[in-house]
């Protein structure tokens, strides 16, 4: 087993985790998971730059993530960033932020790296459900991006596109620097255009239509499926691997879209982080199996945080192997 820190860092939340990794099998120990929702993408879709204050929320969790990563002693760690530091020009403030306070250099992927590691982190234990049909269709429904990614055992075809629930939010529901509350029918419909938009893209590389199960992933499928579930607190044993029929998220994405800020924060299974973007990432969602005609989602808990941890172990065994 190796020991690895792998570390996500999206346009909403930047997430931890420390696992015992076989390289072999790809079965993961968890020792620590956990988020922070920092809002790195603050304005990045306005301004294209990170802002002051989203930098250093961002960088107090780092501070926060070392301290654990020293603890559990990790062999390696490796820090990727998706969406939000892609699209920013003051990208090296960022990058010399966390080299200063972890060690590492960040890594700034493309989409079609986060798609493979999220395919990697979802469906290396789902390959074993032999009552789930193939391909999968993996969805991992970000704070800036969405990936669509299609494959079996392996990734077949990937695209990312730029609709996310805080881009989307960002973009349409913000009046004078307010949320919307709720957001008006036209507001909604903005957000429908982008959204089809960015599936008519997709649909250019990936083969939409042949997938046979729908696995979601991210904060605002796993919070939906806490919501569908009736759960009185976010379980994640209870999340993972839910099948979330498609009546229900339809039903879920309209109560998001007319509720308010107070009564969507009075859920108990939603983050104080997502109550503002959660109706905007319920839209992606319910738009998907729209375009797809998915009867349900299978939602993940297991995702490109779980995908990097495989892969970097992946690594470190194969540099063991040439020493």
């Amino acid at each position: 087993m190796t020991r690895v820190a792998a570390i996500d860092c999206g346009t909403n939340s930047i997430r931890l985790l420390v696992a015992d990794c076989d390289p072999a099998s790809g079965e993961l120990t968890e020792l620590d998971r956990r988020m922070t929702v920092v809002r790195l993408g603050q304005g990045v879709d306005r301004t294209g730059r990170l802002a002051p204050e989203a930098l250093e929320r961002t960088f107090a969790a780092c501070r926060e993530y070392a301290g654990i990563i020293e603890g559990f002693g990790a062999e390696r760690v490796r820090f990727v960033a998706t969406s939000a530091s892609r699209d920013a020009e003051n990208r090296e403030d960022f990058v010399r932020g966390v080299v200063e306070i972890l060690g590492v250099e960040p890594e700034v992927i493309s989409g079609d790296q986060e798609a493979e590691f999220s395919f990697t982190g979802a469906t290396r234990e789902l390959t074993a459900h032999e009552h789930l049909e193939r391909p999968f269709l993996v969805v991992d429904i970000g704070g800036g991006s969405t990936e669509f990614v299609v494959g079996e055992d392996r990734v077949r075809a990937a695209r990312s596109v730029d609709v996310g629930c805080v881009r989307m939010t960002e973009r349409h529901f913000v009046v004078d620097g307010e949320v919307s509350d709720p957001p008006s029918e036209r507001q909604i419909a903005a957000v429908r255009a982008d959204i089809e938009a960015a599936l008519d893209l997709a649909a250019e590389t990936v083969p939409l239509a042949e997938a046979r199960t729908l696995v979601g992933l991210a904060g605002s499928v796993t919070t939906l499926a806490g919501i569908a579930l009736g759960l009185p607190e976010y379980r994640s044993s209870e999340i993972h691997h839910a099948r979330i029929p498609y009546d229900q998220v339809r039903a879920l994405t309209d109560r998001m879209l007319t509720s308010t800020h107070a009564e969507r924060a009075a859920i108990p299974v939603m983050h104080p982080g997502r109550v503002d973007v959660i109706g905007a990432g319920a839209l992606v969602l319910l738009s998907i199996m729209e375009r797809t005609g998915a009867r349900e989602v299978v939602v993940s808990e297991h995702d490109i945080l779980d995908g990097i941890a495989i892969k970097t172990a992946e690594e470190v065994e194969a540099g063991k192997g040439r020493v």
